[in-house]
């Protein structure tokens, strides 16, 4: 059984069992304190999808408008120009076949991969490596893109990238819990809409089941949507 500590259990005690509206929520999660550092905000969202079914997968990116409170370390497979232009938008690496051989040599530290297409016949390779980790640069996620210094500019500010998991959830970090309310409900109600906008036409019944937000150490509170 997982351990809980006496502040979460009192925390929990304090969570409402019906769904509150979004900024009672946000209120409920900056009020707990059961870390002693700036915990990460989360936001989750059951979906009606079928997810063994391909054309049923919810994936893709988005630039929240206050961004996540954290920068992310962006690496770059590209050639010529687009090297030089990808360092400077923020990469710790950029460059094609060397940069290929070090990950395939086992280097990891990076948060996020992009890729120019011209190389991914190259950078193809590396998909078992980096499949797993959800690193692998992907035309779906926005990773593989001909505008690599943007996309490495977006994704060094704190872009987010999300994939439903075999549960049929979505999950993504919103901000910090010293971020204003107002900022948290901008960004989770700017993840909502996103997620509504690109909503699978294969997918029938009610598209989003249930909401809700919590810290990196909180309970969870469920959140009308």
């Amino acid at each position: 059984m997982r351990y809980r500590s006496k502040k979460y259990k009192n925390e929990l005690q304090q969570v409402s069992k019906e769904p509150v509206s979004l900024a009672e929520a946000v209120e409920k999660v900056k009020a707990f304190s059961s870390a002693k550092f700036d915990q990460s905000v989360e936001c989750v969202l059951h979906l009606g999808v079928d997810p063994k079914q391909a054309d049923q997968i919810v994936r893709g990116a988005i630039s929240l408008p206050y961004g996540i409170g954290k920068q992310k370390k962006v690496i770059a497979f590209c050639e010529g120009p687009d090297v030089e232009a990808a360092n400077k938008a923020g990469a710790v690496e950029a460059g094609c076949d060397e940069l290929i051989k070090k990950v395939s040599d086992g280097w990891m530290d990076f948060d996020v991969a992009v890729a120019s297409p011209k190389v991914m016949g190259k950078v193809s390779k590396l998909g078992r490596m980096l499949g797993p980790q959800g690193k692998m640069p992907s035309p779906k996620k926005g990773t593989v893109t001909d505008d690599v210094a943007t996309t490495v500019a977006e994704f060094t500010a704190g872009k987010v990238e999300f994939k439903n998991d075999a549960g049929g959830n979505v999950q993504i970090v919103v901000g910090k819990q010293s971020f204003e309310a107002g900022k948290l409900i901008g960004n989770v109600e700017a993840f909502v809409t996103h997620i509504k906008r690109i909503k699978p036409a294969a997918a029938k019944g009610t598209y989003i089941k249930k909401m809700c937000m919590s810290a990196t150490m909180s309970p969870a509170v469920d959140v009308i949507f």
